[in-house]
Protein backbone atom coordinates (compact mmCIF):
# COMPACT_ATOMS: atom_id res chain seq x y z
CA UNK A 1 0.00 0.00 0.00
CA UNK A 2 1.23 3.42 -0.97
CA UNK A 3 0.19 5.86 1.88
CA UNK A 4 1.73 8.48 3.45
CA UNK A 5 -0.53 9.93 6.32
CA UNK A 6 -2.99 8.07 8.31
CA UNK A 7 -5.65 9.70 10.48
CA UNK A 8 -6.04 7.49 13.54
CA UNK A 9 -9.54 8.11 16.01
CA UNK A 10 -9.28 6.54 19.04
CA UNK A 11 -11.54 5.09 22.10
CA UNK A 12 -11.70 2.41 24.24
CA UNK A 13 -12.43 -0.87 22.12
CA UNK A 14 -12.94 0.67 18.23
CA UNK A 15 -10.38 2.58 16.43
CA UNK A 16 -11.27 4.16 12.87
CA UNK A 17 -8.42 4.18 10.33
CA UNK A 18 -8.33 7.23 7.35
CA UNK A 19 -5.13 6.42 5.09
CA UNK A 20 -4.22 8.51 2.04
CA UNK A 21 -1.57 8.10 -0.35
CA UNK A 22 0.50 10.89 -1.91
CA UNK A 23 -2.32 12.10 -4.46
CA UNK A 24 -4.77 12.59 -1.29
CA UNK A 25 -6.44 9.31 -2.67
CA UNK A 26 -8.25 7.21 0.31
CA UNK A 27 -6.93 4.10 0.53
CA UNK A 28 -8.05 2.59 3.53
CA UNK A 29 -10.83 3.53 5.71
CA UNK A 30 -11.72 0.60 8.25
CA UNK A 31 -12.74 -0.10 11.78
CA UNK A 32 -9.52 -1.69 13.98
CA UNK A 33 -10.60 -3.36 17.55
CA UNK A 34 -7.86 -2.51 19.94
CA UNK A 35 -6.13 -5.98 19.57
CA UNK A 36 -5.66 -5.11 15.70
CA UNK A 37 -4.07 -2.04 15.49
CA UNK A 38 -0.68 -2.47 16.20
CA UNK A 39 -0.47 -5.76 13.69
CA UNK A 40 -1.96 -3.46 11.03
CA UNK A 41 0.78 -0.64 11.81
CA UNK A 42 3.08 -3.48 12.11
CA UNK A 43 2.21 -4.51 8.32
CA UNK A 44 2.12 -0.43 7.13
CA UNK A 45 5.07 1.19 5.46
CA UNK A 46 6.37 4.05 7.65
CA UNK A 47 4.57 6.98 7.26
CA UNK A 48 2.88 9.97 9.63
CA UNK A 49 0.14 8.88 11.62
CA UNK A 50 -1.68 11.93 13.47
CA UNK A 51 -4.18 11.49 16.39
CA UNK A 52 -6.16 14.04 18.77
CA UNK A 53 -4.50 14.95 22.03
CA UNK A 54 -6.71 12.45 24.33
CA UNK A 55 -6.41 10.06 27.20
CA UNK A 56 -4.51 7.46 25.83
CA UNK A 57 -2.69 9.04 22.83
CA UNK A 58 0.37 9.27 24.55
CA UNK A 59 1.08 5.69 25.05
CA UNK A 60 -0.35 4.49 21.29
CA UNK A 61 1.76 7.26 20.13
CA UNK A 62 5.39 6.05 21.96
CA UNK A 63 3.36 2.58 20.28
CA UNK A 64 3.81 3.52 17.16
CA UNK A 65 7.16 5.44 17.03
CA UNK A 66 8.46 1.75 18.16
CA UNK A 67 7.24 1.22 15.04
CA UNK A 68 9.15 3.23 12.88
CA UNK A 69 5.52 5.71 12.57
CA UNK A 70 6.12 9.01 12.82
CA UNK A 71 3.56 10.28 14.91
CA UNK A 72 1.77 13.64 15.63
CA UNK A 73 -1.04 14.38 18.53
CA UNK A 74 -2.91 17.17 17.78
CA UNK A 75 -5.02 19.07 19.82
CA UNK A 76 -8.80 18.34 19.46
CA UNK A 77 -10.03 22.25 19.11
CA UNK A 78 -7.98 22.37 15.86
CA UNK A 79 -9.39 19.28 14.68
CA UNK A 80 -12.70 19.93 15.02
CA UNK A 81 -13.11 22.76 12.09
CA UNK A 82 -12.53 19.69 9.51
CA UNK A 83 -15.36 17.84 10.49
CA UNK A 84 -17.69 17.41 7.77
CA UNK A 85 -21.13 17.83 8.27
CA UNK A 86 -22.54 15.31 11.22
CA UNK A 87 -19.66 13.30 14.12
CA UNK A 88 -18.64 10.29 13.46
CA UNK A 89 -15.98 7.70 13.98
CA UNK A 90 -15.05 8.00 10.30
CA UNK A 91 -15.12 11.73 9.40
CA UNK A 92 -13.61 11.95 12.86
CA UNK A 93 -10.34 10.03 11.56
CA UNK A 94 -11.10 12.00 7.95
CA UNK A 95 -10.56 15.19 9.76
CA UNK A 96 -7.42 14.02 12.11
CA UNK A 97 -6.02 13.26 8.39
CA UNK A 98 -7.02 16.53 6.88
CA UNK A 99 -5.55 18.44 9.96
CA UNK A 100 -2.04 16.60 9.77
CA UNK A 101 -1.22 17.70 6.27
CA UNK A 102 -1.81 21.60 7.36
CA UNK A 103 1.27 23.12 7.12
CA UNK A 104 1.16 25.15 10.51
CA UNK A 105 -0.74 23.17 12.87
CA UNK A 106 -0.05 22.95 16.15
CA UNK A 107 1.06 19.64 17.36
CA UNK A 108 1.16 18.02 20.57
CA UNK A 109 4.94 15.73 21.40
CA UNK A 110 4.54 12.16 22.27
CA UNK A 111 5.80 12.25 26.51
CA UNK A 112 7.56 9.75 27.64
CA UNK A 113 6.85 7.22 30.55
CA UNK A 114 9.27 9.43 32.78
CA UNK A 115 7.08 12.43 31.58
CA UNK A 116 3.82 10.87 32.31
CA UNK A 117 4.61 9.47 35.30
CA UNK A 118 5.52 12.87 36.43
CA UNK A 119 1.83 14.61 34.89
CA UNK A 120 0.14 11.67 36.67
CA UNK A 121 1.64 12.59 40.11
CA UNK A 122 0.83 16.43 39.79
CA UNK A 123 -2.85 15.62 38.38
CA UNK A 124 -3.19 13.51 41.74
CA UNK A 125 -1.93 16.14 43.70
CA UNK A 126 -4.02 18.85 42.17
CA UNK A 127 -7.17 16.89 42.80
CA UNK A 128 -6.00 16.00 46.50
CA UNK A 129 -5.74 19.73 46.99
CA UNK A 130 -9.05 20.35 45.37
CA UNK A 131 -10.61 18.45 47.69
CA UNK A 132 -8.40 19.96 50.53
CA UNK A 133 -10.22 23.28 49.86
CA UNK A 134 -13.33 22.30 49.27
CA UNK A 135 -13.54 20.46 53.02
CA UNK A 136 -11.67 23.71 54.14
CA UNK A 137 -15.15 25.49 53.00
CA UNK A 138 -17.59 22.78 53.94
CA UNK A 139 -16.45 22.76 57.26
CA UNK A 140 -16.57 26.72 57.31
CA UNK A 141 -19.96 26.50 55.77
CA UNK A 142 -21.04 23.95 58.69
CA UNK A 143 -19.95 26.23 61.42
CA UNK A 144 -21.20 29.09 60.08
CA UNK A 145 -24.86 28.09 60.28
CA UNK A 146 -24.44 27.46 64.08
CA UNK A 147 -22.70 31.27 64.11
CA UNK A 148 -19.17 30.11 64.40
CA UNK A 149 -16.91 31.86 61.84
CA UNK A 150 -13.49 31.10 61.27
CA UNK A 151 -11.11 33.27 59.55
CA UNK A 152 -10.13 32.25 56.18
CA UNK A 153 -6.71 31.02 56.66
CA UNK A 154 -6.42 27.01 56.45
CA UNK A 155 -4.26 26.71 59.64
CA UNK A 156 -6.61 29.29 61.40
CA UNK A 157 -9.03 26.17 61.20
CA UNK A 158 -6.78 23.16 61.87
CA UNK A 159 -5.99 24.55 65.25
CA UNK A 160 -9.41 26.38 65.98
CA UNK A 161 -11.89 23.67 64.53
CA UNK A 162 -10.64 21.09 67.58
CA UNK A 163 -11.10 23.96 70.00
CA UNK A 164 -14.62 24.54 68.68
CA UNK A 165 -15.29 21.33 68.88
CA UNK A 166 -14.80 20.97 72.68
CA UNK A 167 -16.51 24.07 73.72
CA UNK A 168 -19.35 23.27 75.30
CA UNK A 169 -20.89 26.53 75.72
CA UNK A 170 -21.52 27.03 71.92
CA UNK A 171 -24.98 26.00 70.19
CA UNK A 172 -23.16 22.96 68.22
CA UNK A 173 -25.15 19.71 69.51
CA UNK A 174 -24.01 15.88 69.68
CA UNK A 175 -24.29 15.23 66.23
CA UNK A 176 -23.06 17.85 64.21
CA UNK A 177 -20.01 17.49 66.76
CA UNK A 178 -19.52 14.13 65.45
CA UNK A 179 -20.32 15.12 61.78
CA UNK A 180 -17.33 18.01 61.95
CA UNK A 181 -15.07 15.93 63.69
CA UNK A 182 -15.22 13.02 60.69
CA UNK A 183 -14.86 16.09 57.99
CA UNK A 184 -11.89 16.79 60.86
CA UNK A 185 -10.12 13.48 60.67
CA UNK A 186 -11.31 13.27 56.70
CA UNK A 187 -9.01 17.48 56.32
CA UNK A 188 -6.03 15.47 58.18
CA UNK A 189 -6.04 12.63 56.31
CA UNK A 190 -5.34 14.70 52.52
CA UNK A 191 -3.25 17.00 54.40
CA UNK A 192 -1.06 13.75 54.86
CA UNK A 193 -1.32 12.28 51.33
CA UNK A 194 -0.45 15.65 50.04
CA UNK A 195 2.54 16.37 51.96
CA UNK A 196 3.58 12.24 50.64
CA UNK A 197 2.77 13.79 47.08
CA UNK A 198 4.86 16.75 47.99
CA UNK A 199 7.97 14.93 49.43
CA UNK A 200 7.72 12.29 45.95
CA UNK A 201 8.08 15.34 43.63
CA UNK A 202 11.08 17.22 45.72
CA UNK A 203 12.93 14.03 45.44
CA UNK A 204 12.23 13.40 42.05
CA UNK A 205 13.40 17.11 41.72
CA UNK A 206 16.57 16.27 43.19
CA UNK A 207 17.64 13.46 41.24
CA UNK A 208 16.73 15.38 38.18
CA UNK A 209 19.56 17.41 36.78
CA UNK A 210 16.96 19.81 34.42
CA UNK A 211 14.70 20.09 37.33
CA UNK A 212 17.60 21.24 39.68
CA UNK A 213 18.70 24.16 37.24
CA UNK A 214 14.85 25.11 37.42
CA UNK A 215 14.97 24.98 41.07
CA UNK A 216 17.45 27.81 40.98
CA UNK A 217 15.04 30.21 39.80
CA UNK A 218 13.28 32.59 42.57
CA UNK A 219 9.47 31.69 42.04
CA UNK A 220 10.05 28.09 40.91
CA UNK A 221 10.77 25.31 43.81
CA UNK A 222 10.70 21.73 43.20
CA UNK A 223 7.02 21.34 42.39
CA UNK A 224 6.77 23.80 39.69
CA UNK A 225 10.09 22.38 38.27
CA UNK A 226 8.57 19.45 37.79
CA UNK A 227 5.49 20.12 36.46
CA UNK A 228 7.23 22.27 33.98
CA UNK A 229 9.36 19.40 32.60
CA UNK A 230 6.21 17.08 32.48
CA UNK A 231 4.42 19.31 30.51
CA UNK A 232 7.35 20.49 28.29
CA UNK A 233 8.38 17.53 26.78
CA UNK A 234 10.63 19.30 24.17
CA UNK A 235 11.70 23.10 24.66
CA UNK A 236 12.66 23.40 21.00
CA UNK A 237 8.84 23.66 19.50
CA UNK A 238 9.14 26.67 20.80
CA UNK A 239 11.12 29.02 19.06
CA UNK A 240 11.66 32.10 21.53
CA UNK A 241 10.60 32.08 25.78
CA UNK A 242 7.81 34.54 24.74
CA UNK A 243 6.30 31.70 22.74
CA UNK A 244 6.27 29.50 25.93
CA UNK A 245 4.82 32.21 27.91
CA UNK A 246 2.24 32.90 25.14
CA UNK A 247 1.30 28.91 25.54
CA UNK A 248 0.83 29.36 29.29
CA UNK A 249 -1.78 32.08 28.92
CA UNK A 250 0.26 35.02 30.86
CA UNK A 251 0.60 37.37 27.73
CA UNK A 252 -2.29 40.01 27.00
CA UNK A 253 -5.01 38.84 24.75
CA UNK A 254 -5.78 40.60 21.49
CA UNK A 255 -8.87 41.48 19.97
CA UNK A 256 -7.86 44.05 17.23
CA UNK A 257 -9.17 44.95 13.71
CA UNK A 258 -8.72 47.49 10.65
CA UNK A 259 -5.03 48.39 12.22
CA UNK A 260 -6.31 49.17 15.70
CA UNK A 261 -4.50 47.28 18.59
CA UNK A 262 -6.81 46.47 21.44
CA UNK A 263 -4.76 44.34 24.42
CA UNK A 264 -7.25 42.55 27.11
CA UNK A 265 -5.93 40.91 29.98
CA UNK A 266 -3.92 37.78 30.18
CA UNK A 267 -5.10 35.35 27.33
CA UNK A 268 -5.57 32.42 30.10
CA UNK A 269 -4.50 29.73 26.72
CA UNK A 270 -3.00 26.56 27.58
CA UNK A 271 -2.07 25.04 30.64
CA UNK A 272 -4.01 26.27 33.56
CA UNK A 273 -2.22 24.26 36.14
CA UNK A 274 0.93 25.01 35.15
CA UNK A 275 -0.01 28.70 34.97
CA UNK A 276 -1.17 28.75 38.42
CA UNK A 277 2.07 27.64 40.18
CA UNK A 278 4.14 30.16 38.22
CA UNK A 279 1.80 33.16 39.27
CA UNK A 280 1.67 31.80 43.18
CA UNK A 281 5.60 31.76 43.12
CA UNK A 282 5.42 35.01 41.73
CA UNK A 283 3.36 35.87 44.51
CA UNK A 284 5.69 34.45 47.02
CA UNK A 285 8.45 36.74 45.32
CA UNK A 286 6.97 39.53 45.86
CA UNK A 287 6.54 39.50 49.71
CA UNK A 288 9.98 39.26 50.18
CA UNK A 289 11.90 41.97 47.77
CA UNK A 290 11.32 44.78 50.01
CA UNK A 291 15.22 43.89 51.95
CA UNK A 292 16.94 43.05 48.45
CA UNK A 293 18.99 45.44 46.52
CA UNK A 294 19.82 43.07 43.17
CA UNK A 295 18.48 44.24 39.61
CA UNK A 296 15.97 41.67 39.74
CA UNK A 297 14.53 42.68 42.75
CA UNK A 298 14.67 46.79 41.90
CA UNK A 299 13.02 46.48 38.95
CA UNK A 300 10.10 44.17 40.60
CA UNK A 301 9.65 46.86 43.14
CA UNK A 302 9.32 49.29 40.55
CA UNK A 303 7.17 47.82 39.14
CA UNK A 304 4.95 47.06 42.22
CA UNK A 305 5.18 50.49 43.18
CA UNK A 306 3.30 51.72 39.71
CA UNK A 307 0.95 48.61 39.24
CA UNK A 308 -1.33 46.30 41.05
CA UNK A 309 0.43 43.33 42.92
CA UNK A 310 -1.29 41.05 40.65
CA UNK A 311 0.27 42.92 37.23
CA UNK A 312 3.39 42.24 39.01
CA UNK A 313 2.92 38.97 40.19
CA UNK A 314 1.92 37.94 36.11
CA UNK A 315 4.93 39.88 35.23
CA UNK A 316 7.06 37.91 36.94
CA UNK A 317 5.24 34.49 36.03
CA UNK A 318 5.96 35.69 32.46
CA UNK A 319 10.11 36.36 33.06
CA UNK A 320 9.99 33.33 34.86
CA UNK A 321 8.88 31.24 32.23
CA UNK A 322 11.15 32.98 29.64
CA UNK A 323 13.65 31.97 31.72
CA UNK A 324 12.79 28.56 32.37
CA UNK A 325 12.54 28.20 28.64
CA UNK A 326 15.73 29.21 28.26
CA UNK A 327 17.42 26.54 30.97
CA UNK A 328 15.74 23.73 29.39
CA UNK A 329 16.56 24.85 25.80
CA UNK A 330 20.61 25.61 26.55
CA UNK A 331 20.89 23.14 29.06
CA UNK A 332 22.29 25.78 31.36
CA UNK A 333 22.36 26.49 35.34
CA UNK A 334 20.27 29.92 36.26
CA UNK A 335 22.27 33.52 35.84
CA UNK A 336 20.68 35.81 37.66
CA UNK A 337 22.70 38.74 35.37
CA UNK A 338 20.88 37.34 32.43
CA UNK A 339 17.85 37.06 33.89
CA UNK A 340 17.77 40.74 35.13
CA UNK A 341 18.89 41.62 31.51
CA UNK A 342 16.45 40.21 30.02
Amino acid sequence: MNITRIGLDLAKNTFQVHAVDSHEHVVVRRTLKRDEVLAFFRHCPSCLVGMEACGGAHYWGRQLQKLGHTVRLIPPQFVKPYVKHNKNDARDAEAICEALSRPTMHFVPVKSVEQQTLCLVHQVRREQVAQRTAKVNQIRGLLAEFGLVLPRQIQTLRRGLPRLLEDAGNELTDTVRALLDQRREELVQLDACIEQLNRQLKTMAITHVQARRLDQIPGIGPITATALLARIPDPTLFHRGRDLSAWLGIVPGQHSTGGKERLLGISKHGDRYLRSLLIQGARAVLKTIQHKDDPRSRWLQALAARRHPNVAAVALANKNARVAWAILRYQEDYQASKAAAA
